[in-house]
């Protein structure tokens, strides 16, 4: 081909499919050992064949092997928050995974005229006012007022950032997000409540505001982001105006279910902040939180279901412009990835439609204008 191949690429898209060097050896009939190679060692290259059938294993066209090897992410940039039972593999597949779909966004940006990134950054976070006054910057810079936020997902996509999902591996990872110059935010979809999805949303947006430049994923950061998490979705002048006060010791969990579904934020997360802000004592968050576990609303409250999941738009509607007003297909869309199409499908999340011979052809759409009519 000209090119020499590439053991980073064939290693990227065998870790995405949660592929082992050998289930993959076992899969094209080469042992472990050899295949190892073939990812590490810059003298090794595979036969036409053997190309060809990796390529045909791993979803991806031959020509991927022979691209420039994927950049490292800086670590200060990625925001992984995992479980404390995630194993190292499923770790790396959300890596994979990030990568990949940093190929497909990054395609996206040369080709459409996403929404403008416009994410403010705070340095010398000292103290929790600093945190709570960092969230009430962002929501007069996107012009937010402070009532309840009807939609965390379109919030961050209007503000320049890519929300996804990544379903193999979401039971398993709590949060992903990527401070680059086109932040991506991982949701776990695995996670039924939009309440508990809403707030990891906005503890992602926290850590590109509060922690540029930073590495992550301590006490201190996480609590930091969890603050301003909770100080975006809950202001603290509305909730001296509104948390509905308790009847002597006891709360008002009628009023608590009101404010739940007005505001979209769960009981315990709720609870949690009127703690933050002195409106109840410790005695009254213990009894709170006692209670959630008691009625079986530690992880899934009563509420949830009435709360409609938010869905991520910027990047489907990016590949519907792509296909029906600059006349892609999906073939030609994967081809210029180095991918197939099923595997882009599997990497967007959604099957792709033909465009239509009948749409017009153009050039650098703008994303932008076609969600302001949509």
């Amino acid at each position: 081909m000209g090119q020499q191949f590439n053991g980073a690429n064939l290693r990227l898209a065998r870790v995405f499919h949660g592929l082992s060097l050998d289930d993959l050896a076992g899969q094209v009939k080469k042992s472990r050992q050899f295949l190892h190679k073939l990812e590490t060692n810059s003298t090794v290259e595979p036969t036409a064949d053997l190309a060809a059938d990796l390529a045909l294993h791993l979803r991806v066209a031959t020509g991927f092997f022979y691209r420039p090897a994927p950049a490292v992410l800086p670590e200060e940039s990625v925001h992984f928050r995992k479980l404390f039972t995630t194993r190292s593999a499923i770790k790396q597949a959300a890596m994979a995974k990030a990568e990949m779909f940093l190929q497909l966004v990054d395609y996206l940006d040369e080709h459409l005229k996403l929404p403008a990134v416009s994410i403010p950054t705070v340095a010398d976070i000292n103290s929790a006012d600093d945190i709570e006054q960092a969230a009430e910057l962002c929501r007069r810079h996107w012009e937010l007022g402070l009532g309840p936020i009807d939609n965390m997902v379109r919030v961050a996509e209007r503000a320049g950032a890519v929300v996804t999902t990544f379903n193999s591996v979401s039971a398993e990872v709590d949060a992903l997000s990527y401070a680059l110059k086109r932040p991506v935010i991982v949701r776990n979809d695995a996670k039924p409540s939009a309440c508990r999805q809403r707030f990891d949303i906005a503890h992602e947006l926290g850590h590109f505001v509060l922690h540029q430049g930073l590495q992550t994923g301590n006490r201190t950061t996480e609590s930091q982001a969890n603050r301003f998490a909770s100080a975006f979705l809950l202001p603290r002048s509305m909730m001296a105006a509104h948390w509905p006060k308790a009847k002597g010791s006891r709360l008002d969990w009628l009023g608590m279910r009101t404010f739940k579904l007005t505001w979209k934020v769960s009981k315990a997360a709720m609870l949690y902040r009127a703690r933050q802000l002195d409106l109840i004592d410790d005695a009254q968050y213990k009894s709170g939180v006692i209670t959630l576990r008691r009625t079986g609303e530690a992880i899934t409250e009563r509420e949830d279901n009435q709360i409609p999941l938010e869905r991520p738009n910027m990047v489907s509607q990016a590949l519907e412009i792509l296909c029906n007003k600059a006349r892609k297909t999906p073939d030609g869309l994967a081809e210029e990835l180095g991918w197939s199409v099923a595997l882009l499908e599997e990497v967007v999340g959604s099957r792709l439609i033909p465009s239509s011979p009948d749409r017009p052809s153009g050039h650098v759409v703008s994303l932008s204008a076609y969600r302001k009519r949509a």
